[in-house]
């Protein structure tokens, strides 16, 4: 990867976007796009839309979500500990023994989530699997009071951020989920507008997937495309306890993933894998039998409806602090993207 393209990405990572809070992770967005971008521009639901060739033939959607899981500080208790709710779907366990960031108009505020020592805890308490509900952030302060000069009820709340490299080009952190499909949909824009592409080409980065697709629906909806490509994780089965008779083979490494079922347009999904064929890109199928669980359900019955393709980069961790993707699945997601953009005219059928 370009030192260039990595460091919008680490740009991405490092920015706070908890569902409903995404502003500083939009700014970088913005910042990147217009650099390239004919129109950026932002809803009042903060969705930011980036557009390459403007009047042009049909009209593309790329959809990545920017927000990630986060939590909410609903309560100051008296001795100043912070007592939160959950935004998107949390393991609770994931939560014991880390460092938290509390994300105030001030600025971040450091914070720990933890619980009774080993010492301490009695035979029946070391079985029981903590409930959210049950967890307290401490930020060190003495009392309510104290709490309360810093932080206000409403505030979200992220893991600490940031992104540490492993073997092999294998990047790990939190808000993998979905910083990386944002990294895909705009890398690949830039690309396509280098191309000469005939299509009008508009890039989302969309709010509140977590939370119920959101940004994707309303987006889709003031877009209105012929269609549209999600960009979201999935599940890489290549490590211990998942099973792939259920989940399919999905390594980190090995290509983006292209979905397969009845939430995929099989004409783009035949087209893309061609295409990737063509221009040596590698790429795994996965099936999916139901409506996905991200922004490509909404996209898809947009309207009268679109035809939609959902690529995927695989994701060893998902919801957690040390989420783990390849920086060579980011690459190729983007080329492919970039190539079937490019590749599209007006006379383009995607008729089933």
């Amino acid at each position: 990867m370009l030192e260039a393209q990595l460091a919008f990405l680490n740009r991405l990572l490092e920015s706070p976007s908890p569902s409903g809070y995404e502003t500083p992770v939009q700014d970088q967005v913005r910042g990147f796009c217009e650099q390239f971008c004919d129109r950026v521009q932002t809803d009042w639901l903060g969705n930011v839309m980036a557009t390459v060739n403007p009047g042009g033939a049909p009209r593309i959607m790329l959809d990545g979500h920017c927000d990630q899981i986060g939590l909410l500080v609903k309560h100051i208790d008296d001795a100043g500990f912070l007592r939160v709710s959950a935004i998107g779907g949390w393991d609770p366990q994931m939560l014991v023994g880390q460092r938290m960031q509390v994300w105030t108009t001030d600025g971040p505020v450091c914070g720990a989530i933890a619980r009774k020592p080993i010492h301490l805890l009695t035979p029946d308490e070391r079985k029981q699997i903590p409930e959210i509900k049950d967890l307290w952030i401490d930020i060190g302060a003495r009392d309510r009071t104290q709490a309360a000069e810093r932080v206000r009820i409403g505030d979200p709340v992220t893991l600490e951020l940031g992104s540490r490299t492993l073997s092999n080009g294998l990047l790990c952190g939190p808000g993998m989920d979905n910083r990386v499909g944002v990294w895909v949909v705009m890398s690949a824009l830039k690309q396509i507008a280098g191309g000469a592409p005939h299509a009008e080409v508009v890039a989302v980065s969309s709010v509140q997937e977590e939370v119920g697709l959101r940004g994707a629906r309303t987006s889709a909806f003031n877009i209105d495309p012929q269609l549209g490509i999600a960009v979201d994780v999935t599940h890489a089965t290549d490590c211990p306890t998942i099973d792939c008779n259920e989940h399919g083979e999905i390594r980190l490494g090995q290509g983006p993933v292209l979905v397969r079922g009845p939430n995929a347009n099989p004409v783009m999904f035949q087209r893309i894998c061609e295409l990737a064929e063509q221009h040596d890109v590698p790429l795994q199928i996965n099936a999916l039998s139901k409506p996905a669980a991200n922004d490509g359900n909404a996209i898809q019955v947009s309207r009268a409806g679109v035809a939609t393709a959902i690529v995927a980069i695989p994701n060893r961790y998902m919801h957690s602090p040390v989420e783990v993707v390849s920086l060579d699945d980011l690459e190729n997601a983007a080329k492919i993207i970039a190539e079937f953009c490019v590749a599209i005219d007006d006379q383009s059928d995607f008729t089933p």
